[in-house]
């Protein structure tokens, strides 16, 4: 589905008369990392569409193939080299000129044209601010350029990718983006950098969208942003996020998410505006990073164990059921047993429903890459093989919750493993999955949100049955 906003940027209207010579050509995109990404791979599907270009599922058949890159943490670097280079040997598809190979995302702000020498088969690079010049460099290239790239100061005033055009990967959910940046400069976090500072979205603009968004019959919309709670203090001089939800919550939009919500802005405001607006989820991702209060002054993460705690009781008073996720790291530079015993309890004092847990990686241009370790990495692997047990643990106490009950499930499509199953996701973020009523297709149910029993309840999902089918 491709959909042209009202206005785009201005820098994409003076690259059309260039990116219109994409006509025929066939297009491949690959983000990885941050939702981010995935919000900017919709745009630049959308733009190269706009161009004329198709979609084809494999690098095999693409003329154009683009990566949008998180360098967060060293797994993605590697995953990206990894498949670029299966490129090199792979010839253009029948009838084709040329295969051209586009790197953008974080990776592509932090390396900029160094990444002509890493990887020589690649063709274009772009920055976070220069998104809407993809089909014009890639043009450019296509029709017998060199390589080209793009890059503008992280802290630029790049143009918004929310005024580019757009292919929806799905037409039931959308991200919305409400900030851009981040000011907090965690030790460890490469983000600031090549996210740049804080910028928030006009408080009328995202109301705008997302009412434009009910209006075609979206389910569910993500808001996005480096630390959602701090939404619009650039802007109006304090934070606006409460309001934002609560206005929101009038739009007709049935279900609200967002990520990433800092502890350090996450307030008693928004707390009651998240109670309070049936469409808001119930479900907060809330990173924690480290159980030490020790480790998270290393890291700067400006609140302390205690301080975190205490937060997550204010949000269990006034939301009893809902459903909590971090991101822990274990390892960073200088954690010892004490510290990691810390992270450990505090994961079964908090009893989170699911957590994204990270080997530290280190992250050339940070202030932790300089900090001294000599910690073994079997060590630090026990650490977090450790963690995982209690997480596991927790995620499935915590699912036990819905078993026999009737929860609500925004069906998504149909399991990758048997195509006779619907899966979708349960207000918590659960992963539900239901057996295909015989006689009906699944398309009959991907984008509805439809009551479901359900009957068994594993660590990462349950499964149940359609109730009335």
């Amino acid at each position: 589905m491709t959909q042209n906003p009202d206005q785009t940027a201005a820098s994409y209207a003076d690259g059309v008369s260039e990116a219109h010579q994409l006509a025929n050509t066939t297009y491949c995109v690959k983000s990885f990392g941050c939702q981010m990404n995935m919000h900017d791979a919709e745009r630049v599907r959308g733009m190269l569409e706009a161009a004329g270009s198709f979609p084809v599922d494999t690098f095999e058949e693409a003329d154009i193939v683009v990566f949008l890159t998180c360098c967060v943490r060293e797994a993605a670097d590697t995953r990206l080299y990894g498949q670029v280079a299966t490129m090199r040997t792979m010839p253009p598809r029948p009838g084709s000129q040329r295969r051209v190979v586009a790197v953008g995302g974080c990776i592509g702000q932090r390396d900029g044209e160094e990444l002509f020498q890493h990887l020589p088969n690649v063709d274009v690079v772009f920055g976070t601010h220069t998104l809407s010049r993809v089909p014009e460099l890639i043009a450019r290239v296509y029709h017998g350029q060199d390589h080209v790239a793009a890059l503008l100061d992280a802290d630029a005033l790049g143009e918004a990718s929310t005024d580019l055009p757009t292919h929806r990967d799905e037409e039931f959910h959308a991200w919305v983006p409400i900030t851009f940046g981040c000011n907090n400069f965690c030790t460890y976090c490469i983000v600031p950098y090549v996210r740049g500072r804080e910028r928030s979205r006009a408080f009328d603009e995202v109301v705008a969208e997302v009412e434009r968004l009910a209006a075609t019959g979206c389910k569910e919309v993500t808001l996005l942003g480096q630390n959602v709670n701090s939404y619009g203090r650039d802007l109006y001089g304090a934070p606006r996020f409460a309001e934002l939800l609560r206005r929101l919550g009038e739009t007709g939009i049935p279900r609200i998410r967002f990520t990433s919500s800092h502890p350090k802005d996450l307030s008693d405001e928004t707390i009651a505006a998240m109670a309070e607006t049936p469409a808001v989820m119930p479900q907060l991702h809330l990173a924690v990073q480290s159980g030490s209060t020790r480790v998270l002054k290393a890291m700067h993460r400006t609140y302390t164990r205690e301080q975190y705690v205490a937060l997550i009781d204010r949000v269990r008073a006034a939301m009893p059921d809902i459903a909590l996720s971090t991101d822990i790291i274990v390892g960073f530079p200088g954690e010892t047993e004490e510290d990691f015993l810390q992270t450990l309890s505090l994961a079964e004092q908090v009893r989170y429903a699911q957590a994204f847990t990270f080997i530290y990686s280190k992250r050339a241009g940070t202030p932790a890459a300089r900090m001294e370790d000599d910690t073994p990495r079997e060590v630090i692997q026990d650490r977090f093989d450790r963690l995982v047990a209690v997480i596991q643990k927790t995620a499935y106490e915590a699912n036990q919750h819905e078993l026999h009950q009737v929860v609500p499930v925004l069906f998504e499509g149909v399991s990758k493993r048997d195509d006779h199953v619907l899966t979708g996701r349960s207000p918590k973020n659960q992963t539900v999955h239901v057996a295909l009523p015989e006689g009906h297709a699944a398309h009959e149910y991907v984008g509805d949100i439809r009551d479901v029993r359900v009957d068994e309840a594993r660590t990462w999902y349950l499964r149940g049955t359609l109730v009335g089918a």
